[in-house]
């Protein structure tokens, strides 16, 4: 007899998991050290330390420890909201007809709307333990400045935040809630920085991408007492804390039964999707599980499918260490869609790599096509989707209908990284029929590609 499923697949609170999950421990061909842009040499603790905390070093640069202990200063603050509900998508697979099993963690239940709360919680304890006072950091759709100014008024610090400017614009509640947190927000790039007056003066009237608002927002961390810089996504310490959502859907589909065939998440820079798959890939890379795993990028900002494996940097600016991912080149300026989340030029190392091996497949989705998406799983499933997650949700549909034209039945899951109440001028965009797509030509990514190093 089949054993019945429930809609919601819970956990208890005893349930929480205590540790999180460092995929990079479980791989054999590791991703390529950071390099300092002056030595080119592997970056140091010590070449990190003006700019991040060290705890989050020391985390960065752990290769080797499997299974890290979550403090219980996190844990208290993780309670409030997780663990995250994991879904059983009824409704959906009912409106699509399909053999397939769907399923869905949804992150977007806290204030923030997103999984980001998850490393924004870590990264800030972390600070507040070392003794510092303030904290530096970029956004792009808002849901990372959202989380981090959250966590900065949780733990006591003050936070500036540097949002892409076309976003801001885009998103003034995403402004107003920041704000009401006690952060400062500034539209990057800004005048408020030599990096962002360099850039405006290259690109008058640009509408800014995560590179400028990441460069601007570490020139304020190194040049303020007591201040450091945390990024919301692209390195291996954001991944580490975000593992969470794979720890604890691993243990729910254990305690209930289920493992997936399929895996889809949504691309950016790599923390929801490093965060999602991070047991299940560390299964895959010991022979003990063959699951697909499939990362979804936008066709208007695809590093995965478009871009070149290469060292380069993570900002415009050209300040950071150098980072061996797929990218697009630092230089490259996405255009102004909704993806904000997505809108960066490169990709994780660590995703980077098993892309790169093959572990990971890709594909890309435009602007429209996701909306269709999104629009159909808020009238099933009664969520109203953020544009980033509705990546995965396009693919997860076209993955359902394949198992619908072969009468193959897949368990089939899917990340849904947040809601998207805060992404209503993109709704109304779409409903308004004057929503527009753009692929990127091949001369606008040589344009990116002519700003990598030469390493």
């Amino acid at each position: 007899m089949t054993k019945h499923i429930p809609s919601r697949l819970y956990l208890s609170e005893e349930e929480l998991p205590k540790y999180w999950y460092n995929l990079r421990a479980f791989m054999k061909n590791k991703p390529a050290p950071m390099l300092h842009p002056g030595t080119l040499k592997p970056a140091t603790a010590a070449d990190l330390d003006a700019v991040f905390c060290k705890e989050c070093i020391k985390q960065e640069l752990d290769e080797t420890t499997e299974f890290i202990p979550i403090p219980d200063g996190i844990l208290e603050f993780y309670r409030a909201y997780r663990p995250a509900p994991l879904i059983r998508a009824y409704f959906l697979e009912k409106a699509l007809d399909t053999p397939a099993e769907i399923y869905y963690k949804h992150e977007g239940t806290n204030t923030s709307g997103s999984h980001k709360l998850n490393s924004a919680a870590a990264q800030t304890f972390y600070a507040k333990q070392a003794g510092l006072t303030g904290l530096t950091t970029e956004t792009g759709a808002g849901q990372w400045g959202s989380a981090m100014a959250m966590a900065c008024a949780y733990y006591g610090l003050d936070l500036t935040v540097y949002m892409v400017k076309i976003s801001a614009e885009q998103k003034p509640y995403r402004k107003a809630l920041i704000e009401t947190y006690g952060a400062t927000l500034i539209p990057s790039p800004s005048n408020t920085t030599e990096a962002g007056k360099k850039i405006l003066k290259k690109i008058p009237g640009t509408n800014g991408s995560l590179g400028c608002a990441i460069s601007e927002a570490i020139e304020k961390a190194v040049t303020t007492p007591q201040c450091r810089y945390v990024l919301g996504s692209v390195l291996n310490h954001v991944l580490l804390h975000q593992s969470i959502i794979g720890v604890e859907c691993k243990i729910a589909f254990d305690k209930y039964g289920v493992k997936p065939d399929i895996i889809i998440g949504c691309a950016g820079g790599g923390s929801n999707l490093g965060g999602l798959i991070a047991p299940f890939m560390g299964e895959k890379l010991q022979g003990k599980s063959d699951v697909k795993i499939i990362a979804v990028e936008p066709a208007s900002c695809p590093s995965f499918t478009r871009g070149k494996f290469a060292y380069d940097f993570g900002d415009t600016a050209q300040t950071t260490p150098l980072i061996k991912m797929y990218t697009m080149g630092s230089g490259y300026i996405p255009p102004a869609n909704h993806a904000g989340g997505l809108r960066y030029h490169g990709m994780n190392s660590t995703l980077s790599q098993l892309y790169h091996d093959k572990f990971i497949e890709a594909r890309t989705a435009v602007q429209t096509e996701v909306f269709d998406a999104a629009i159909k799983f808020a009238k099933i499933e009664g969520i109203l989707p953020a544009p980033e997650s509705s990546h995965a949700i396009k693919v997860a549909i076209d993955e359902a209908l394949e198992c619908k034209r072969t009468g193959e039945k897949k368990t089939i899951f899917f990340g849904l990284t947040g809601t998207g109440y805060f992404d209503m001028s993109a709704y109304m965009q779409y409903n308004a029929k004057t929503m527009s797509d753009h692929i990127p030509t091949d001369e606008e990514l040589e344009n990116g590609f002519a700003s990598l190093p030469k390493v």
